[in-house]
C-alpha cells in the first residue's frame, strides 16, 4: 500500500552574508548621519529659559515654536528668506540654462576640441571659493556691486554653472543620437533641435541639477557675509549667523529653532521633486 507522506515545509533561504553586511553598514551610516539632525530637533525643542548649557540627547520640555518666533524677530529671517528665495531660483535657473546649452553644444553639436570645453568649463569647480573672495570684493566694491543683489545673482550663477554643466553633460551622452541625426536630416536647425527636443528630453535631468543648486545657493554663507551688509540684501545664512553671533543673549535653542525653520525649503523642495530623480534613474538606470 501507497504510504503518505507530511510533505516538509519549505525552507527559508539564508540570507547571504554580503547581504547581511551590507544591511548593517547602511543602517549604521543611516543612523550616523542622522544623528546632528536628532541633535538638532531635540535642543531646538528646549525652552530657552531652561537651558542649562549642556546639550540634551532626549527631549526636555517644548519650547520650539517660541525659539523660532525669537529667531524669526530678532535675525529678521522674513526678508533674509525672501532674499535667498529670489537668489536661488534666479541663479538656479540661469545656470541651468546656460549648462544645459554648454552641454548641448559640446556634446551634440560637432564642435572641435569637445575635451578641452569640458575641462574649461568644469574647472571652476576644482578651485575653493576662498580664492575669489578677495578680488570679488575689491572688484565689487569698484564697479558699485557690493551690497547689491544683482551682485550676488552674478556670483551664484558663476558659482553654479560648472557643476550644473558636469549633470548635464553626463545626461546629453546617454541619449541616443539617432534623434537628433533624424532631426538634422528633416531639415530642423540646431536652435530648433535644442528647445523642441534637447530640453524636453532633458527635462528630469535639469530639475534634479536644479535641486542641487537651489540648495548650494540657499545654504550658502561665505559670499552672502563677504559681499553684503543691508539687512534686505543679506541672504539667510548670514542672517542666522547674525543671530548665532548673539550667541550669549538669545541662547542656543533659539539659534537651533531657527535653523530648523530655514532648512524647511531645500527639504520641501527636495521632496517635491523627489518623483523627477526616480523617473531619470528608472530611464537611464
Amino acid at each position: 500500500m501507497p504510504t503518505h507522506t507530511t510533505p516538509r515545509p519549505a525552507q527559508r533561504p539564508r540570507p547571504a552574508p554580503g547581504r547581511v553586511l551590507r544591511n548593517t553598514v547602511l543602517v549604521v551610516t543611516s543612523l550616523v548621519w542622522a544623528l546632528p539632525t536628532w541633535l538638532l530637533l531635540v535642543n531646538a525643542l528646549v525652552p530657552a529659559a531652561d537651558y542649562s548649557g549642556e546639550p540634551h540627547w532626549w527631549p526636555q520640555g517644548f519650547g520650539l515654536f517660541d525659539n523660532i518666533s525669537q529667531a524669526w524677530t530678532q535675525a529678521e529671517l522674513g526678508p533674509a528668506m525672501g532674499n535667498s528665495l529670489l537668489y536661488a531660483v534666479t541663479s538656479a535657473t540661469a545656470a541651468i540654462l546656460v549648462a544645459t546649452m554648454a552641454a548641448f553644444a559640446t556634446v551634440i553639436m560637432p564642435v572641435r576640441r569637445k575635451t578641452l570645453w569640458f575641462w574649461l568649463i568644469y574647472s571652476g569647480t576644482l578651485l575653493p571659493l576662498q580664492v575669489f573672495l578677495r578680488p570679488l570684493f575689491l572688484a565689487y566694491a569698484d564697479t558699485g556691486l557690493y551690497d547689491a543683489q544683482f551682485g550676488l545673482f552674478l556670483v551664484y550663477v558663476a558659482i553654479a554653472v560648472p557643476f550644473a554643466y558636469f549633470i548635464m553633460r553626463n545626461f546629453a551622452l546617454t541619449l541616443a543620437p539617432e534623434i537628433i541625426e533624424a532631426a538634422r536630416m528633416d531639415g530642423a536647425s540646431w536652435w530648433r533641435i535644442f528647445w523642441q527636443i534637447h530640453v524636453p528630453l532633458s527635462w528630469s535631468a535639469m530639475v534634479a541639477a536644479f535641486v542641487f543648486q537651489f540648495v548650494a545657493v540657499w545654504n550658502d554663507l561665505l559670499f552672502g557675509i563677504t559681499l553684503s551688509t543691508s539687512s534686505n540684501i543679506r541672504p539667510v545664512m548670514a542672517a542666522l549667523a547674525e543671530l548665532q553671533g548673539n550667541y550669549s543673549s538669545v541662547g542656543p535653542p533659539v539659534v537651533l529653532g531657527g535653523a530648523l525653520l530655514v532648512s524647511l525649503p531645500t527639504v520641501v523642495l527636495f521632496f517635491s521633486a523627489q518623483r523627477f530623480f526616480v523617473s531619470s534613474l528608472r530611464l537611464h538606470g
